[in-house]
């Protein structure tokens, strides 16, 4: 039997996505995600020995984050897909196999190079298969369905390592944690991949950096969206880290703080979950929904209540929906031959402004509450919502 036209990017469709969100739920299906830091610390680390961890981390994927890109530009981007999970698991073998300093900080460097691999790969082989297929406009809700997925894995991680380590210990979550791994490489096989190789055309990955670069420098369209990637994505992502302490200023049982941490993860999902009907929002409705949101977490987190932190949720959700939005700006905009150089610029700027929002939230929480820290982080979120307004209108005038 032949395939009509339609039925074939139907079937295409369904096998990328299917792969796409069991990549992303085993992706973040790691039981050692809510304990390693209890495992650190019951290993006998100090915590400046956590702290410079946590930053070897960090340090690890900015130094990856671009050439990764290249690469992924440069040679197949499955391939990357199914090394970086391997190098995750061999990080978390290390950890509870021979549990030090020295291991530790091994698996924090395989971790953070496996994800830098992966970072700017995906996004770009899932765009350009489904621009292949003639459903590109698909982006934005199946991306957004992705990171729902990835939410998913990681709630049913958490859900899943108290009682595993209960039972288990360490080695327990771990040996889960690198099983998890090992499916999520093995999945990344099945993505699809039909792109010609850039290899044939003789161009090595510093090359494709250049060219990349250069495309960022003189056209200001790719400028824009490449700058308003970390514009949308550094602040909240930072202040999530710090809800717990916000949660915990409202004099509420330790035991209620991880059950309002969920409701505020609930939004992000639904964030998530919006992005396809929300794609129809154009640059005048992204500035409007960041503004609300804005307003949303200021307003949420001074009321210091329950119903704060519900709108505190509901900021999250625009946030995350805005992320989602600002990354199919950029792909409709780039090149496909440097897709995943570009991608990976946006999340090396995403990366050092997070950074940098630490900083600042410690500056300011040295005295202020960590409610009043939140209202002024919301103030970028206004100015970037304004540049839209103003691009939107430089645009409109004859």
């Amino acid at each position: 039997m032949t395939l009509s036209p339609a039925r074939v990017p139907a079937t295409g469709v369904r096998r990328l996505t299917r792969t796409l969100y069991g990549y992303a739920f085993l992706d973040d299906f790691v039981l050692l995600y809510p304990v390693y830091a209890l495992l650190f610390a019951d290993t006998g680390m100090s915590l400046w020995q956590i702290s410079s961890l946590f930053a070897l981390w960090s340090i690890t994927g900015v130094v990856i984050e671009v050439p990764s890109g290249a690469w992924a530009d440069a040679m197949s981007r499955r391939r990357l897909l199914w090394i970086g999970p391997l190098l995750t698991a061999a990080g978390f073998a290390l950890w509870v196999v021979v549990p030090s300093y020295g291991a530790f900080a091994a698996g924090f460097v395989l971790w953070g190079a496996g994800g830098a691999l992966g970072s700017g790969s995906l996004e770009a082989l899932v765009y350009d298969e489904l621009d292949r297929l003639g459903a590109a406009d698909r982006y934005a809700r199946v991306m957004g369905r992705a990171r729902a997925a990835r939410l998913l894995g990681t709630v049913a991680a958490t859900g899943l390592a108290g009682p595993v380590v209960a039972r288990g210990g360490y080695e327990a979550v771990g040996a889960a944690s690198f099983l998890a791994c090992v499916l999520t490489a093995f999945t990344a096989t099945r993505f699809p991949e039909h792109r010609v190789r850039p290899e044939s055309t003789g161009d090595t990955w510093a090359t494709t950096l250049r060219t990349g670069l250069a495309e960022a420098r003189g056209n200001r369209a790719v400028r824009g969206a490449l700058l308003l990637v970390p514009a949308v994505a550094a602040v909240w992502g930072a202040l999530d880290e710090y809800t717990p302490l916000l949660i915990r200023d409202l004099g509420v049982a330790e035991a209620t703080v991880p059950y309002l941490v969920m409701l505020i993860w609930a939004g992000v999902t639904l964030g998530s979950l919006l992005t396809g009907p929300a794609e129809r929002l154009g640059t005048t409705g992204l500035a409007v929904l960041l503004a609300g949101a804005a307003l949303a977490l200021a307003v949420g987190a001074l009321a210091r209540s329950l119903t704060g932190v519900v709108l505190v949720s509901l900021a999250f959700a625009g946030f995350q929906l805005a992320e989602v939005l600002a990354d199919v700006r950029l792909q409709h905009r780039i090149d496909e031959s440097r897709r995943a150089t570009l991608t990976s610029v946006a999340s090396l700027g995403a990366e050092l402004a997070t950074v940098a929002t630490f900083g600042v939230y410690a500056l300011l929480g040295t005295d202020m509450a960590h409610s009043t820290v939140f209202a002024v982080l919301a103030i970028p979120y206004l100015v970037t919502a304004l540049a839209l307004a103003r691009t939107r209108a430089a645009t409109a005038r004859p």
